[in-house]
Parts: structure tokens; sequence; C-alpha cells
């Protein structure tokens, strides 16, 4: 028997009706709704049920439907769906009720006039039709997990959004989809802005991708213009060009950016109008980060009087749901555990909770902010190290055979480990700088993991083709010594790191010395490398007589192995600086 519709206790008669048109006969009708057969007969002959045209039976289907799914208050993804889907049917149906009265095929279909209508013109760019945003918009919302469902409810009734996430539960792919969603639907401008303007272009990949996937249309430009008008403009945080636009503000991993109350000024400004929503969306930093304040509500009640100021609760167990704050904020906490509970299907949380360290579970998937107060590399110090590449490294060409032609360049490699505490190999390309004057610059960062040590040591001869290698430095331990052994081959001169405590020492105090004179950078958008340089602490050994520097390594993160790699290239330059002859450098100490 067909599955009826739910009654409605008033609307026996519509429902009676939907069930004579889905084949019931009047008897089971009758039975079903517990009333007489002859108040159903007398009402199938008065509203000519049998006389319905099929357009007639489905619109009232349709409609039925449709109301019902308007009036559910907690709507998921299959719901949205399903109304654009019944939407798109009575705009169709709207359609054949034309054609039957005027007979004209455009009323069927307007593509038809406009085909031939008029001289031809050239394709239209980065347009969609009708049908392709409604299909656009389906897809999105198909493969919404429940939590970024309420962002996608929370962004229809607040102007701005303030999330704290765990690592990859698919913030950025969301707010990329949502955005090129809404620009093609409603024309308005979307703005992207992150740590570095090549972090900006992910949202720019992610758009192209899905556009590309769904609709077969590439969209192209930066900015990409839409055929509507609406602009998307992906940008660094260089705030001299992320001024003068307008619109919809997204702004990525805002508790990684430098100098963010300067920054977060020009970024409110461009969504002042009322009509334009600001979405700021991080994983936690440091607690002294400058944008902690503008979290916590400090920020907030900093200008104002004693008698104004308000209360915010941002913890967890307050924001875990969402709250709409005293400052205007919609403000929510998103662990791990939260992205599982609400459907997200990628993680195994147990085996996260053995791969990472108690203390890297909280930050990195619990969002909890570091005291990095203990840190040999407090965040205060690696900031400034962090710029916009694609800003100001205009000698650069990382796409080209020879992205510095001939300039020579320094590898340093943290090989992977054994055993049960094995971790993951960690190889940065460093540039260094010809003069005092200059500033070190790291070019590539890599993580390896799994690998053996001939594909390793592979690996790092698959850089003689980009780059003229004049230092390559590696640490000896666990594997380090057989990868050492097949890269000597090609490179003899490589620099050998046998850790003690006093090569780590050196080691440490050359980095801190070299970010202290603010001679080194690095792209923006690397937060691993920033959140490696802060992994390393100095700690007694266990014997108690020495200080050594540890990285809480895990067997599946090596979560400082990057700042040992860049580590090992820095030890090139001597300590007094590059000046030419002078002084020592720490990969000679350490021989």
């Amino acid at each position: 028997m067909t599955t009826p519709l739910p009654d409605t206790p008033d609307s026996p008669r519509l429902t009676a009706r939907h069930l004579y048109w889905q084949g019931w006969r009047v008897a089971r009708i009758a039975e079903f709704l517990d009333i007489k057969a002859p108040t159903i007969h007398s009402w199938k002959e008065r509203d000519g049920w049998e006389e319905a045209s099929p357009t007639e039976r489905v619109e009232g289907a349709l409609e039925s439907r449709l109301v019902q799914l308007i009036g559910k208050d907690a709507k998921e993804g299959r719901d949205f769906k399903e109304i654009d889907l019944l939407g798109r049917q009575i705009e169709r149906l709207a359609r054949v009720h034309r054609y039957q009265e005027t007979g004209k095929e455009g009323d069927l279909n307007p593509n038809i006039e406009r085909r031939n209508a008029g001289e031809k013109k050239k394709p239209r760019r980065n347009y969609l039709d009708d049908d392709q945003i409604e299909q656009l918009k389906a897809a999105f919302l198909e493969r919404c997990f429940q939590y970024q469902l309420d962002w996608y409810e929370a962004g229809l009734k607040h102007r701005i959004r303030n999330i704290l996430k765990s690592r990859q539960i698919g913030a950025t792919d969301f707010f990329s989809l949502e955005a090129i969603v809404d620009a093609f639907e409603h024309g308005r401008n979307k703005i992207f802005l992150s740590a570095s303007k090549a972090q900006a272009h992910i949202f720019r990949n992610y758009i192209t991708k899905f556009v590309k996937e769904v609709c077969d249309v590439d969209l192209k430009g930066d900015p990409i213009v839409l055929d509507n008008g609406a602009e998307l403009h992906f940008l660094g945080t260089n705030s001299k060009t992320a001024q003068g636009y307008h619109g919809d503000v997204y702004l990525d991993e805002y508790f990684w950016i430098h100098r963010f109350q300067e920054f977060r000024k020009v970024t409110s400004g461009m969504a002042m109008h009322k009509k334009w929503r600001q979405t700021y969306f991080s994983t936690p930093s440091s607690l002294g980060h400058e944008a902690y304040p503008f979290w916590s509500g400090e920020l907030f009640n900093k200008r104002r009087k004693k008698s104004e100021r308000q209360e915010f609760d941002v913890s967890h167990a307050a924001l875990a749901g969402g709250a709409l704050c005293p400052d205007g904020h919609w403000r929510q906490i998103v662990t791990v555990e939260d992205a599982i509970a609400g459907g997200c299907d990628l993680f195994d949380l147990e085996q996260l909770k053995l791969e990472y360290s108690p203390d890297e579970y909280a930050n990195l998937l619990m969002c909890q902010f570091v005291d990095d107060s203990q840190s040999a590399f407090p965040l205060s110090l690696v900031h400034p190290c962090m710029v916009d590449s694609w800003e100001v490294w205009d000698d650069y060409r990382p796409f080209a055979p020879r992205p510095v032609g001939d300039r020579g360049v320094w590898i340093g490699y943290d090989p992977t480990g054994t055993g049960e505490d094995g971790d993951g190999a960690g190889l940065v390309v460093v540039l260094p700088a010809r003069s005092a004057g200059e500033k070190h610059r790291i070019l590539e960062r890599h993580r390896l993991k799994g690998e053996d040590y001939e594909a390793q040591a592979a690996f790092i001869e698959s850089f003689r083709t980009k780059y003229r290698i004049e230092h390559i430095g590696i640490d000896v331990s666990g594997l380090g010594e057989a990868v050492a052994e097949h890269v000597e081959k090609w490179f003899p001169t490589l620099t050998r790191f046998r850790y003690d405590p006093a090569v780590k020492g050196r080691l440490v105090m050359q980095a801190q010395q070299i970010m202290r004179k603010d001679r080194l950078e690095f792209d923006a958008g690397w937060r691993d490398m920033a959140e490696s340089f802060m992994a390393i602490k100095r700690e007694l050994t266990a014997s108690g007589r020495q200080f050594t520097y540890t990285s809480g390594r895990s067997k599946a993160t090596g979560h400082a192995d990057l700042a040992w790699a860049a580590m090992h290239a820095l030890s090139h330059e001597p300590i007094d600086g590059p000046a030419v002859g002078a002084g020592q450098s720490i990969m000679e100490m350490s021989e």
C-alpha cells in the first residue's frame, strides 16, 4: 500500500483527496481517516477529484509537502534540498499552465525565444542559468554536515559570525561554497582574506573546482567577476591592497594573522553597511595573540564605561551550540568531537587520541589556546617572520623551472624517526641572505610520512633540478644516517648533526638571534611552520644537570620537524652573520 501523506487535524478533506490521487479506494480512505464513506464520496463529487488533470494532482501534492517542510522547526540538509527541488517543480508547472493557455513553446522553455533573438552574442563569462544555480545550491547543501548547516542558518539570521574550530572539519571548504552559491543567487560581492594571498587562493581553488564538478563551467579571472556583477576578491593581509572593496567578508585563520587589530579595522570597514555579512573563523593559537580580546569580548568592553560593560561567556559549554553575544557576534566553538557528533565521518577519534599528545590534542582538535610562555619560540617572536610572500617576494617564481635562477639555496632535513616514537620527516628550502641587511627566506617546506630511507634520500635529491644547492644539513639520528649516506654520494659536503644538549642549544640560539634581528621570513599561511617553532620548549635533561630543547613529538605529528629542519639550514650562516669570512658556523661546531 502507498504510504499516505501525514494528516493534519484541520484538513482531512485534503488528505482524503491526496490519498485518492495516490490510488486508494474510497472505502480504504474512509477506514483510514475514520470518516464515513458517503462523506468521502460527497467530497469526491463536489471537488471533482476524478476530473482533475495530472498537473492539478501533482500541484496539490507539491503544495502539501512544501508547506509541511517549511513548517518544520529543525531542518536538515535534505530538507533544504527538497524545498529547493519542490520550488523548481512549482515553477515548471506554472510554465506548463502558460503553455496550455498560449500554445507558445517559448512559454514552456524561455531559452527557445532567446536562442535566435537578435544578433549572436559571445558566450557569457562566469555565467550559470537558473537551473545550474539551483543544481549548485542543491549539491552544496547535500554535502553539508549538521554543524555546517548551523553555520548556514546563522548566516541567514546574523550579520557577524565568529567561529573557533578544530582542524580539518571543512570550514574553508564550506564557506567557499556558501559564498559562491550566494554570489550567483543574489549578486553579492565576496571578499576572502587570509594571512597571505597564497592562503586566500585556497578559497578560489575550492570554488572553481566545485563549480566545474557540478556545472561543468570554468570560472575565470582574479578577481572572479560573475555575469550578474558579483565580484569575488582573494586577498592577503596587506592593508594597502585590502582597501577600497565592499561586500561580504570571510576572514580565515585570524588567530594567526600578524597585527590583527590593525587589519581588523580594514576588514570591518569593507562590510560596514548593514547588508554585508562578516565571517571570522580560525583555529586557536596563543592566549597572547592580538585577536584573543576580539574573541573573548574584552575588546568590546575595553573602551566602555564600567556600567556599560557586558558579560561574555566564551566557554565551550556556552558556545557549543552557538550563541548570540552582547557585541552582536554569533559565536560558536566546534571541536573535533562536536564535528563527529554533527555527522562528520572523516575522523577516527580513538586513533587521534593515540596519535596526539594530550597538549596537542587539546590545542589542535579541542579548540584550547596555547600558553606559549615556556616556548623557546613564542608566537610574539615567530609572528614577525610571517609575511605575504606573493606581495613581498617579487624575485621568487615558484612555478618556474628555476624559481630563484642561479642563486644558491640551503636545505635542512629532519628525517623520519624509528620505533614506537617515530615521527614524520620535515624538509625546508632556504634562500639565504647575501648581507646583514637582507633576510633569509624559507621558500618551501614539506612533510613526509612513512617513507623508507631510500625514498627520503630520493626526495632530497629531487631538488637538484630546481635549485643550485650550497648546503644540506641532516640530523643523523634514527634513519638519518642511512639517508645521509645516500645523499652524500651526490652531495659530499653535507653536514651531519648528532644531537646532544649542546648542539640543540646552539641551533636554537642562532635561530632565536636571527628572528630577533628580523632576518627570517616565511609565508604567513604556513601555520604549521609557526606551530613547529612554538612547540620547542626548554627543559632539564633526565639527569637534571643540563638544559635541552624538546618538542613533544608524537608518532603521528613530528610536530617540530619543520622547525628543526629550518635550523639545520640556517646553521650554515656564521654565528656573527653573513659577512664573508667572518665567524664560525654551528655546522663546524657539530662535526
